[in-house]
C-alpha cells in the first residue's frame, strides 16, 4: 500500500474535541469500493488506485463526517441507556423509602457514578447539592440486596447525617442489613481492598458525626 497522507482530525463529542489520526493509503488489492475502520484513535482509509487524487479529499471528507456521526450516535446512545438506568435506580430508591421508611425521605437525585474508588456511595446534605446521592459503579453487579443495603443506607442518612446509634436503629428496618454488611466485609477481605464505610463495625463504635457529604 502507497500512504496518500496522515494528518489530525478534531472529532466533537458531547461537547469535547478528540483527535485523531486520520491516515489515507493506495490499496492496490481494491478495484472500485473503498474500505475504511476507526482502531482507538485512527482512521484508516484505503482507496483504489484509479481515484484521483482530487476526489480523495472528498472521500476522506465523507469519511469523517461518517465517523463524527457514528460517535454521535454512540454517544447518544449511551446517554440514553445511563438515563435509563437512573430511572430504575430512582424507582428502587422510591421502593424502598416506601417499604421499609414509610415514604418519609426525600432526596433529590440518585445515579450511578464511575469515579468512587474506595467508597461504595454517598450521600449530600446541605449545600448546593443536597439530597444528591452517587452509588458507585463497582457495586452495580453485586446481589440485589447489597445494592438495596447501599440504597437503604444513604437514605437514612437523609434523617440522620451521621452514624450515630439512632441511625443504625432507623436503618435495621432494612431487614438484610446484617447479611450484606457481612457480604461487603467478604468482598473487601477477598480483594485486600479497604472501603471507606463502616462494615465490620458495631453501631456503638462509631463516632457521631455532623452533616456533609456523608460517604458509606
Amino acid at each position: 500500500m502507497t500512504t496518500i497522507l496522515e494528518r489530525e482530525v478534531p472529532i466533537e463529542c458531547a461537547g469535547e474535541i478528540q483527535t485523531l489520526t486520520l491516515i489515507a493509503h493506495y490499496d492496490s488489492r481494491l478495484r472500485k469500493t473503498v474500505r475504511w475502520s476507526v482502531q482507538g484513535d485512527a482512521i484508516t482509509v484505503r482507496i483504489p488506485p484509479c481515484v484521483r487524487r482530487k476526489e480523495v479529499d472528498r472521500i476522506l471528507e465523507d469519511v469523517i463526517s461518517r465517523v463524527r456521526r457514528d460517535r454521535d450516535r454512540a454517544r447518544q446512545k449511551r446517554d440514553r441507556a445511563l438515563q435509563r438506568q437512573d430511572a430504575d435506580l430512582q424507582a428502587r430508591a422510591r421502593a424502598l423509602n416506601r417499604l421499609y421508611f414509610d415514604g418519609e425521605l426525600t432526596w433529590r437525585t440518585i445515579r450511578w457514578v464511575g469515579n468512587m474508588q474506595r467508597r461504595l456511595g454517598s450521600c449530600t446534605n446541605g449545600g448546593p447539592t443536597d439530597g444528591d446521592i452517587r452509588l458507585s459503579e463497582r457495586i452495580r453487579s453485586w446481589p440485589s440486596y447489597v445494592v438495596d443495603y447501599v440504597i437503604a443506607h444513604e437514605l437514612a442518612h437523609r434523617k440522620f447525617p451521621n452514624h450515630s446509634s439512632a441511625f443504625w436503629a432507623y436503618l435495621a428496618r432494612y431487614p438484610h442489613m446484617e447479611r450484606a454488611r457481612g457480604f461487603i466485609e467478604g468482598v473487601a477481605f477477598a480483594d485486600g481492598a479497604v472501603f471507606e464505610e463502616d462494615a465490620g463495625l458495631a453501631p456503638a463504635d462509631l463516632p457521631e458525626a455532623g452533616g456533609g457529604n456523608r460517604p458509606l
